[in-house]
């Protein structure tokens, strides 16, 4: 019979525990520094100063949107709808998802980078987190459709220093409805966008990251792409704000009108001369303080 002693089995563990340390250690000297809490850069004194696709421009129309004739009538007809009270092609403000690329105008957002797997961590209660999966794999056979998508991403354009400078991601397999803002402006409802995206630090700036992204949806006559950038917070302990859609939302949608909720519970209409709600199918009712109980695919 072998006996271990106490300290052989201690120096074991110290030794496994150096060894582990040394190979995280060697993955995190890879990989760019992205620590801390990121805020987006948006232009000030434009309509709208979040969830815009383009950040230098104006939401809605002003995003000179290079969308073909058919999709431009969406989005017009989507505002006009609500310039009369209705929620137009926002699906959002029923606290659906917002899915891409709505999800990356979130104001606050943290980045975590395994070898594996990137985390985008977002101050969203509709989008909390977005992976990118970086271990190699192809695209999947099936992609089940989500509001984020699948997203695959590869590291490259290393430094003097051996490390990864860039990383490259295309994301794809979409479900919906989704609009890039409030205003409606559209994505093809059939829900085959692509969307290829290039992060980097600011060369002059590294506390500045770009997420250049560009976009190809069949709503769209070409690519549509954009700058957004983030600036770092300076303050290691930044504060997260908690923002939860439900909370003080008031739209109701009950079979394809939607209904405002009053503060004594009750409810009232939210365009003039709008009918009383009917009753009948209680399946089709959406509340903006609870899970939508129709499924939006049929």
């Amino acid at each position: 019979m072998s006996y271990r002693s106490p300290t052989c089995a201690l120096a074991l563990a110290a030794a496994l525990i150096a060894t582990t340390s040394g190979v995280r250690a060697a993955d995190d000297a890879k990989y760019p520094n992205w620590k801390g809490q990121w805020t987006a850069i948006v232009t000030s004194g434009l309509i709208g100063t979040q969830f815009k696709f383009d950040p230098t421009k104006d939401r809605g129309v002003g995003q000179q949107a290079p969308l073909t004739p058919e999709y431009q009538k969406v989005h017009e007809d989507s505002m006009a709808d609500q310039a009369t009270g209705g929620l137009g092609n926002y699906p959002t403000a029923r606290c659906l998802p917002g899915g891409m690329p709505r999800m990356m105008a979130t104001r606050e957002q943290e980045y975590v980078i395994t070898p594996e797997t990137t985390y985008i961590l977002l101050s969203s209660s509709e989008d909390p987190i977005r992976r990118i999966f970086t271990d190699g794999r192809d695209w999947p056979k099936d992609i089940e459709p989500t509001y984020h998508g699948y997203s695959i991403g590869r590291w490259g354009e290393e430094d003097a220093n051996g490390r990864y400078t860039v990383l490259e991601v295309e994301t794809r397999g979409f479900k919906g409805p989704r609009a890039y803002d409030a205003t409606g402006l559209p994505l093809h409802f059939d829900n085959q966008s692509i969307f290829k995206e290039r992060f980097h630090l600011d060369k002059s700036d590294p506390n500045v990251l770009h997420d250049e992204i560009s976009v190809i949806d069949h709503a769209l006559t070409g690519p549509w792409s954009v700058d957004k950038t983030f600036r770092r917070n300076p303050n290691p302990r930044a504060n997260w704000r908690e923002n939860t859609c439900t909370e003080g939302n008031s739209q109701i949608v009950i079979g394809k009108e939607n209904y405002l909720l009053r503060a004594d519970g009750l409810l009232m209409p939210a365009k003039k001369d709008q009918p009383p709600p009917d009753l009948r199918s209680p399946a089709n009712v959406c509340h903006a303080r609870s899970a939508c109980l129709r499924d939006d695919r049929a």
